[in-house]
């Protein structure tokens, strides 16, 4: 099994725990990873102002992956969103893909539309298989409990995406959490968009958004909200002390990647699937986990 890795824009400047736990991942399940350093922003960022720009910008994307005759990985929701929709987009357009292609010409590109983009958790989900996931948990995390956060683009836009999960009832990413040992918790605020594509228009109305969210997964005694996002991260982990400043409020909620957890229970050590690196330190959960270990 093999993908070009699409690390988009966040990940290697701001979340690069995720990059390591995700790469540590992939090696251990035989999934080999290729990296095209001519990949650019996936285009998300202005597709809001000019959409034909940032279907250009995707396109140039999945053209490279082309080119190497790879299926994309992504580690992102919101690239992966952006580039599934041009990817069905542009499919199903004759007339926007040779207008594109006028564009892709002059780096010697070309898109015809022959590969496909899938998120890293889908292709745990889809391609890995919660059984093969199951067979391999060598340290189950049973006595841990986890809200999930998959982030708005790990099921939407649901036409580009078919035939995944039921955007309105899904349950793929429960089933990942619990595939480690662990129960997923269900809680209010639970399909809240994290804010972050308005951070830095509506700072107030982002940050309001993430404590909302914040405070149901406090409520519910989660051990960790889990992402495979990381402008999630961004919003929850990274601005959360910013977030209790503001609204004068103590929130101390971990914020894990799904590859750290599923690594922690596939056995590895904690330093190289980089909880180190965590801006909230997840101390009571690994002390639990820890003692656990101990009692067995």
């Amino acid at each position: 099994m093999k993908f070009a890795l699409y690390l988009g824009c966040t990940v290697p400047v701001r979340n690069q725990n995720y990059e390591m736990s995700a790469r540590k991942i992939c090696k251990y399940f035989g999934i080999e990873l290729v990296d095209i350093p001519d990949f650019t922003c996936c285009g998300f960022p202005i597709k809001s102002v000019n959409q034909d720009t940032a279907l250009a910008m995707s396109a140039r994307n999945l053209a490279l992956a082309e080119k190497q005759g790879l299926n994309i990985m992504t580690l992102c929701t919101a690239c992966t969103g952006t580039l599934v929709e041009a990817n069905h987009l542009l499919k199903h357009n004759e007339q926007k893909r040779e207008e594109i292609n006028k564009i892709l010409k002059e780096e010697n590109l070309e898109y015809n539309g022959t590969i496909e983009v899938k998120h890293f958790a889908r292709i745990l989900y889809e391609d890995i298989g919660i059984k093969k996931i199951k067979e391999n948990i060598k340290k189950p995390l049973s006595m841990l409990k986890f809200a999930g956060h998959p982030g708005c683009h790990f099921y939407k836009p649901s036409e580009a995406f078919a035939p995944f999960d039921n955007p309105e009832n899904p349950h793929s990413y429960d089933e990942l959490l619990e595939a480690t040992g662990a129960k997923a918790l269900h809680y209010e605020e639970e399909e809240l968009c994290c804010g972050g594509a308005i951070l830095g228009v509506r700072q107030d109305i982002a940050y309001n958004m993430a404590k909302k969210k914040l405070e149901s997964v406090k409520k519910v005694n989660a051990d960790a909200l889990i992402l495979i996002c990381p402008f999630c991260d961004v919003m929850y982990e990274q601005n959360q002390k910013a977030i209790e400043k503001e609204f004068e409020i103590e929130l101390k909620v971990p914020v894990l990647y799904y590859s750290q957890i599923l690594g922690l229970a596939l056995g590895m050590d904690e330093k190289e699937l980089g909880i180190k690196m965590n801006r909230i330190k997840p101390k009571e959960m690994l002390e639990k986990l820890n003692n656990k270990e101990l009692n067995v």
